[in-house]
Order: structure tokens, then sequence, then C-alpha cells
């Protein structure tokens, strides 16, 4: 198979502290269920989030702060557009857990919360590398995540997406993920980001990544490469 290439060049000058794990894992074994290994990795990470904010503004949160800030950049003002990792955090706050979806949808979002960074999959033999973060162009297709009806719904002009060569995979930087590509428990190949951007530590993706890929080659047999993209290597391989 064909390497993983992930550019993030088209977005650095607008925002130069912005930085990606890329993550691929191979040869995943999805369990139906979660085991009890993982459940209590999630369940560690929303007791840690509740016990540390569940009364406090989500907006003291330094690195949901950033994100607010930089959506403003690219002109989203409304409230209902959330980076996606404080919607995850909105939701342990209002019902104590996160969503459930699939193993692999339960594993990265915990993870998105322990490092409080937007984390996002994408089922690897769904897409078309390469791959990039980059600003909307007048031919992006876009269908949402779960829409039944499967309707085009483009990003607007100056939206940070992120897409392959087909279709955005993303709107909104990392606001809502698009229906086409999205994991489910027979994936076997995925591509996973952690993204950081002003207000996380200075290694805080590579940390993140370094967690997930344990978790995903302990817990799910998988075979895991990562890279992280930023100012100094904007674009970067992830081989077999």
């Amino acid at each position: 198979m064909p390497d993983v290439v992930l550019s993030i060049e088209d977005v650095l000058e607008r925002f130069p502290e912005y930085r990606v794990a890329v993550v691929v894992a191979h040869d995943l074994a999805i369990p139906d269920h979660l085991p009890k290994d993982i459940e209590d990795y999630v369940s560690a990470a929303e007791s840690a989030l509740a016990d540390e904010w569940g009364g406090r503004p989500v907006s003291e949160i330094a690195e949901v702060a950033a994100w607010r800030q930089a959506y403003k950049g690219f002109g989203i003002r409304k409230t209902s557009y959330r980076p996606s990792v404080e919607r995850l955090i909105r939701h342990i706050q209002r019902h104590g857990t996160l969503p459930r979806v699939n193993a692999l949808v339960d594993l990265y979002n915990a993870v998105s919360v322990v490092y409080r960074m937007p984390a996002g999959a994408d089922d690897l033999d769904k897409i078309a590398p390469p791959l990039a973060f980059r600003f909307s162009r007048a031919d992006d297709s876009f269908i949402a995540l779960g829409d039944a009806e499967r309707k085009e719904d483009p990003p607007k002009p100056g939206e940070v997406v992120y897409a392959d060569q087909r279709h955005v995979l993303c709107r909104r930087w990392n606001w809502y993920q698009d229906d086409r590509t999205a994991t489910a428990t027979a994936t076997r190949r995925a591509v996973i980001t952690v993204q950081s951007i002003a207000g996380s530590g200075a290694h805080a993706a590579e940390d993140a990544a370094a967690a997930l890929s344990g978790l995903l080659a302990g817990h799910f047999s998988a075979r895991v490469e990562w890279a992280v993209a930023d100012r100094g290597t904007p674009r970067v391989t992830v081989g077999e």
C-alpha cells in the first residue's frame, strides 16, 4: 500500500503554531464492545475531566480558548460551531460520560479529552491520499456524517478543512466529519489525526500520538506508525 502523506502548508501562514500528529494503524481488530482495559481508560478520562472542570466554564480551558480564537481566524463566530474537543468536554460536563460510538472512536475521544486536543479518524481504505488541512475550494464536496439524505453541504469560503483528493473529510477544521470515510468495527486500516494549536504544550501532539499508538497496538492488535506535521516539517509521510 502507498505511504500516507499529510500537508498543513496551506494554513501555516495564518496559524503558525498549528501542529498535527497523523497516526496510521494497520491490521486493526476493533471489538464489538469495549474491552475492560479500554473501558477503564475511557472512564478514567471522563472522571478526571469531570473532577477538574465539571463546574467550571469550558472557556477557561487554555486549549479550548485557543481553538475558539483559531476558529474566529477563519470567520467562525457562531457558538454552534465548536471544536470537537470542546463538544466532548461539554458532553462530560452535562452527562458525566463521553458518547459511545464504537471501540475505536471511544478510545480516541478519550485521548482527545486527556490531552485537550481534537482527534478524528477515517477508514484508510475509503480515502484517497495525499491528505491536507487547507482552506476550502469552490468545488469541495462534503456530506455530513449520519445524513440519511446524503445531501451535499459544501464548506463556506475561507473555512479550514481536512481533505483528501476526492472530497472534504472534515469541515470547519475539526467540527464535523464526512459520512463517506467514517470508521466502523469492520475497519482494518485507519488514519487518525490529533491536532494542537496555541495553548497546548510544546510536545502535546507527540505525547498524544505516542499514547494513542500504544493503546492501539496493545488492545487492538494494530501495527502503528505516526509523524507530526508542523511549521518546521509541514509535509510528512507515514510509511508502511
